[in-house]
């Protein structure tokens, strides 16, 4: 059951990891009337709408008893200060790592925010130095605080026997509150002007969803396999957001730097993962 947890969780974040990251670049470089919607509105709502998924997985696991539900997070979360405090440093880290995330793919193609390495001579004919320059420079920011992130939460998860699901209310709770924050601190003046919700249409709402169902599928495969695997589902998903943004998008010339540099991420990561097997002691004549 495990085992088919694992691949099961494998195979959903690559499709969200992909799905998301092309959703994300065309609605930050779609050209609509109107005002552009503010990314860290998004990224508050996606907080809002995970611990609205998980309250409804713990009411599901609670038997749908609404007593039990009430019992559970009060003993899970508030009558135990310290361990939900534990969640605000990994919250903090994605926060960030989910605006760098919509700064990165504002500047960058698809291919080249998953793999930051493609050479300059392509995408400068579509992008000036400088947004080049701080599309990479957030990827890169992004890659090391979800690294880190990653390898603390899963630390948490499974030195604790509290629920995923708790423990992603616990995430978002803090994301939310870290997210309000750079909203009225960063977007501030553009939010009195035009709303909390200027710019938003169907696709903006699907990139919420997207976002928000990523961090459940996370915490989903760092708890029933490892952090290793999850980078394995970025591999994959290299590959898969290549071919869409070459066939379909039309954005992106892969060149033969980029395959070059894309062939040890993923033979990398095949290699960190890679457990051989002991050999065996020699018979002693």
């Amino acid at each position: 059951m495990s085992t088919n947890l694992k691949y099961l969780s494998l195979g959903i974040l690559v499709f969200q990891t992909t799905s998301l990251v092309l959703t994300m670049r065309y609605s930050r470089t779609l050209k609509e009337e109107g005002p552009r919607y503010l990314s860290s509105t998004a990224v508050v709502l996606a907080e809002l709408l995970k611990i609205l998924s998980c309250v409804l997985l713990v009411y599901k696991d609670s038997k749908c008893n609404l007593r039990t539900l009430n019992r559970v997070l009060h003993d899970e979360i508030l009558n135990k200060p310290m361990e939900t405090l534990k969640l605000a440093i990994p919250s903090g880290i994605y926060t960030l790592q989910n605006n760098l995330l919509y700064v990165a793919l504002s500047n960058l193609d698809a291919a080249t925010y998953q793999w930051p390495s493609d050479s300059q001579a392509t995408a400068a004919k579509e992008h000036s130095a400088g947004s080049q320059f701080v599309g990479l420079m957030a990827v890169l920011i992004a890659c090391f605080s979800s690294g880190f992130a990653g390898v603390y939460f899963e630390k948490i998860l499974k030195e604790t026997k509290q629920s995923v699901w708790i423990r992603n209310i616990q995430l978002g709770f803090f994301g939310s509150i870290f997210g309000l924050m750079g909203v009225y601190i960063y977007d501030g003046e553009q939010l009195s002007k035009d709303g909390f919700f200027q710019g938003y249409n169907k696709l903006t709402w699907i990139v919420v969803v997207l976002q928000a169902l990523g961090g459940l599928v996370i915490a989903a495969v760092i708890k029933y396999a490892d952090n290793i695997l999850k980078g394995f589902a970025t591999s994959l998903s290299i590959i898969l957001s290549t071919l869409i943004s070459y066939f379909w998008l039309q954005d992106f010339v892969p060149t033969s730097v980029f395959f070059f540099g894309a062939i040890l991420v993923i033979a990398a990561t095949f290699l960190y993962g890679y457990d051989p097997k002991p050999a065996g002691n020699p018979t002693k004549a």
